[in-house]
């Protein structure tokens, strides 16, 4: 049964940074792209980064010059660097992977919150 594990979530100032894991189970992991998420209560989830099997890495426009996805199949981790961060990044973040035909594995999130 697929897993995925997040940490790394906490409080931070404005202009701070963080370093999110995904750590996946329950499937082969170097053959699936992953992706991260987030979501505000009261919106609709947002995606913020994904990686390819030939971990190509992108993102939404509003984000690429902040955010940086990686993956260690090694380890089967996922990771999600965030920088010069702003209240408006304030969610929780999740962890994917679409495992085709429709179906997906989410991770259980961990919150960030971004405040001063």
């Amino acid at each position: 049964q697929e897993q995925l594990v997040e940490s790394g979530g906490g409080l931070v100032q404005p202009g701070g940074s963080l370093r999110l894991s995904c750590v996946a189970s329950g499937f082969p992991f170097s053959n699936y792209a992953m992706r991260w998420y987030r979501q505000v209560p009261g919106k609709e989830r947002e995606w913020v980064a994904g990686i390819s099997v030939g971990n190509h890495a992108n993102y939404p426009d509003s984000l690429k010059h902040r955010f940086t996805m990686s993956r260690d199949n090694a380890k089967n981790t996922v990771y999600l660097e965030m920088i010069n961060l702003e209240p408006e990044d304030t969610a929780v973040y999740y962890c994917n992977v679409p495992l085709g035909g429709g179906r997906n594995a989410w991770g259980q999130g961990t919150q960030v919150t971004v405040s001063s």
